[in-house]
């Protein structure tokens, strides 16, 4: 047995193996009305057939106006769970947990899906565009700059995160994930850079991390004691004078004691800036984090089994998350299994013809 295919429990949710899929927006809500359709179930059902342990969802908008694009999925109606329900049910008969990312865009919504032949920036109302709200009136470069959100804007996001979170868990999810990371909502209040509030919700790290922390109450609260939840953070902004590694420890640390079973640790994406991006290179934001005994999932440029295994044995996460590499090979723990000795691999019986 490796640590890789090791399975890893969170309160009563017991999964496979720590080769987790990555929430990956898809932007292929082509209604316009946030439910997932054929490409979602073939999407996520493809990576729950190629073995992965846990499937997460792309960023699902807990309103309307937190979707990132008009494209983006959603969970702030019935008509959504039940989409989603199909999802759900393929994903558990392939023996994969599936979780939802629940998310709110804030100051980096309302803007064109970032494909081939459209425009970049904010969406005008005249395309199906809508205002957007942030921590404060400070744009994301290039984007409309959005309204700063009123306490009442913030009390009516906090709700929506559990009305989504309640619905997540009635449609059959197994966990869901609060989406703090890459410039979204929870991030912009989380950075100074974007984030000059003068109340509560603003400040020293106290302040801008209120947000985050009665969202994650919420959300507790609305699934209850035996769902694990998730939090997908931003450890570094790359940036001195932004949220940095010292304060994401501090933060998830604080997330730990008050019961996130996981954190998620990304990094960037609230302002444009030089990443030097190569294979591995959040491992070390993972470990800061995980040294303050806090379990963590890591990501970003691993692609091969051994540097998986590598990072789950020296210590540095709990779980591996992939997402580009997963897209060109939904199949990648089956080659993980071929190539680390675990036998059989976890295929599909209808599969099992093209077993390595």
């Amino acid at each position: 047995m490796t640590h890789l295919f090791s399975p890893i429990t969170l309160r009563e949710l017991t999964v496979r193996n720590r080769i987790w899929l990555a929430p990956m927006c898809q932007y292929s809500c082509e209604n316009r009305d946030g439910v997932p359709g054929d490409w979602h179930l073939v999407h996520l059902g493809a990576r729950a057939q190629g073995g992965f342990g846990l499937i997460l969802t792309e960023a699902a908008a807990v309103l309307p106006e937190g979707r990132i694009s008009p494209q983006d999925a959603g969970m702030w109606n019935d008509d959504q769970a039940a989409a989603w329900s199909r999802v759900v049910d393929f994903v558990h008969g392939q023996g994969a947990a599936i979780g939802m990312q629940l998310a709110h865009a804030g100051r980096k919504a309302s803007t064109y899906a970032p494909f081939a032949g459209n425009p970049r920036g904010s969406v005008p109302p005249a395309e199906g565009g809508w205002p957007t709200r942030g921590a404060s009136p400070i744009a994301y470069p290039g984007y409309e700059p959005p309204e700063e959100m009123t306490k009442d804007d913030i009390a009516e996001v906090v709700a929506a995160f559990a009305h989504a979170a309640r619905r997540a868990i009635g449609a059959g999810f197994d966990t869901v994930e609060i989406h703090a990371a890459h410039g979204y909502l929870l991030h912009s209040f989380l950075s100074p850079l974007s984030n000059t509030r003068t109340d509560e919700y603003g400040g020293d790290l106290a302040g801008r991390s209120r947000l985050l922390h009665e969202v994650h109450a919420a959300v507790r609260r609305a699934v209850g004691e035996t769902v694990p939840v998730i939090v997908r953070l931003s450890a570094s902004e790359w940036r001195q004078d932004g949220f940095e590694i010292a304060e994401a420890v501090e933060v998830s640390r604080a997330l730990r004691e008050a019961g996130v079973d996981l954190v998620d640790v990304s990094s960037g994406g609230n302002m444009p800036v030089s990443i030097p991006v190569g294979p591995g290179y959040q491992v070390p934001l993972s470990a800061a984090i995980r040294a303050e005994e806090v379990p963590t999932g890591t990501v970003g440029l691993i692609t091969e089994p051994d540097q998986a295994e590598t990072i789950l044995t020296t210590g540095q996460a709990d779980v591996i998350l992939l997402a580009r590499v997963a897209l060109r090979e939904p199949a990648w723990p089956q080659r993980a299994a071929h190539e680390l000795g675990v036998e059989p691999g976890p295929y599909p019986p209808q599969y099992t013809r093209g077993a390595w």
